[in-house]
Parts: structure tokens; C-alpha cells; sequence
């Protein structure tokens, strides 16, 4: 006797993907066989990036960013993921749902895709991270096609330490066209920020960084350079108060000399 097929009830209407597909909690975060680069500039570049995305024009409790974190991006194949060295959003908090600290950044349940990513140049990279790689149909898509076709990421930047070349890619009726610099940064003005080169000192560490701007062209701080800043402008107003009091006392004596009583002046 031959038993019937058995069928999955389907809601009528069905419920929406983010209902149904794997949430953060069930996709992994990690994988093994991927361990990522153990680099210290994989580390420090990354956390530089984190710490001045600042977008001057959004609630800072609407802004979200990353670091070699798994993002999913395909709703029929809710197993495939990319690994960014660094992405930025907007619109979307800080914690998930307003709730966890994300364990993975899964596009379907998320209110916004990114609106930035980075990727540092590794040897072995650059073909996948310049869409000059194309996988067969079977395999998952190269990073330029994920970001470019599938999530249409606004603006993509390729930054290599070992030639200080800067890339930038800015979407364009579907398509990434070559950005151009402006005054040696990328302008970015939906955020209100600009990303460029410095040449500069992080976590004791000279070299040129890649790190975001005002529109203007003025650096967004660290906390520390803050912490800088507001010493050297304590010690200055220090300086000057100090300057104005010798004055005043030499001002006195010279009325003193003079005859005249510097007390008795109203």
C-alpha cells in the first residue's frame, strides 16, 4: 500500500521571509576553515574606521558598524555569507532589534543594508575584491557581485597597506563606477562624513591610516585626541592667565614707581 505525500502547511497569505528564514541566532558566526587574516593591520585598520564613523547628519543611536563580521545576504541561499573587513550602516540601531549585541549581520531581518563597506587588499584577494573573479553558477558570488547586484551597497572602498592605493566605487544606475577624489578624500554627503588618507600616529603607531572626515576636511577625533586637545587647551589657558597676571603686577609696580598708588585708582 503506498502512503500519500506528505505536505508542509503553507500560511495563506505566506509570512514574509524575515518571519520564516534563519534569524542571527540560528546561522553561524563563525567558520573554522575561514579564520581570517591574523594581521595586526586586519586588526588595527578595521578599529580605526569603527571608532571615527561618525555621521555627522544621522542620531548616533541610529548608526551601526563592523568589523569582520558575517553578513548574509541571499534569501534563497540563507547559508552564504561574506565576511567584510569593515561596513558601515545607517538607520538601523546599535543593538539587534534594540535588544543584542549582533552575533552576524543578516540582511533580512535588518532594516537597511549597508551603506559602506571596506575591504583591505590581502595577496591572494584582490581578484575576488575587484570583481575581477567570476565563480561558477553553483558557487556563491564574489564580493563585488554581492555588494554591487544583491545588496547594491552605495559606496564601496578597496584600500591596500602594501601601496597606499586608495579605490573607490560609488553605485551608479546598478552598476559601481570609479569614484574620484575630492581634495584627497571621498565625499560621502548622505552621511555627512568624507573618507581619506592620514598620515598619522594610532595606539602608538605611525603610518598612513585610512580614516574618516568631516565634509569639511577636519579629522572626527578619537576620544584620546580629545583628551589631548582639551589638556593642551587647559594648559594654554593656564599659560595665558599666568601671562595676564604678570602683566598686571608689572603694571602695578611701574604705578608704583611713578607715585601713584595702584589701590587708591578706581
Amino acid at each position: 500500500m503506498t502512503s500519500s505525500p506528505s505536505f508542509i502547511p503553507q500560511s495563506d497569505p505566506p509570512l514574509p521571509p524575515w518571519e520564516t528564514l534563519p534569524t542571527m541566532y540560528d546561522l553561524p558566526s563563525d567558520n573554522p576553515e575561514e579564520p581570517g587574516l591574523p594581521d595586526d593591520f586586519h586588526f588595527l585598520q578595521p578599529l580605526l574606521l569603527y571608532l571615527t564613523f561618525q555621521p555627522t547628519i544621522w542620531n548616533p543611536e541610529l548608526v551601526y558598524s563592523a568589523a569582520d563580521l558575517n553578513l548574509y545576504y541571499d534569501l534563497q541561499h540563507p547559508l552564504w555569507y561574506k565576511r567584510p573587513d569593515w561596513f558601515g550602516v545607517v538607520g538601523v540601531s546599535k543593538l539587534y532589534k534594540g535588544e543584542d549585541l549582533r552575533l552576524s549581520y543578516v540582511t533580512w531581518q535588518e532594516p537597511a543594508n549597508p551603506f559602506v563597506v571596506v575591504e583591505l587588499l590581502s595577496p591572494g584577494t584582490e581578484a575576488e575584491d575587484l570583481g575581477m573573479k567570476n565563480n561558477a553558477a553553483h558557487k556563491p558570488p564574489s564580493k563585488w557581485e554581492v555588494y554591487e547586484r544583491i545588496l547594491r551597497i552605495p559606496y564601496y572602498i578597496v584600500f591596500s597597506r602594501y601601496t597606499d592605493e586608495l579605490q573607490a566605487f560609488q553605485l551608479v544606475g546598478g552598476h559601481y563606477e570609479p569614484m574620484n577624489l575630492t581634495e584627497g578624500r571621498l565625499p560621502m554627503p548622505e552621511l555627512g562624513l568624507s573618507l581619506g588618507l592620514w598620515q598619522g600616529s594610532f595606539q602608538d603607531i605611525p603610518k598612513l591610516w585610512l580614516r574618516w572626515f568631516t565634509l569639511a576636511g577636519e579629522l572626527i577625533p578619537l576620544a584620546t585626541e580629545e583628551a589631548v586637545t582639551a589638556k593642551q587647551e587647559a594648559a594654554q589657558a593656564r599659560q595665558e592667565a599666568a601671562q595676564a597676571r604678570e602683566k598686571a603686577e608689572q603694571l602695578t609696580e611701574r604705578l608704583r614707581q611713578l607715585g601713584v598708588n595702584p589701590d587708591e585708582l578706581d
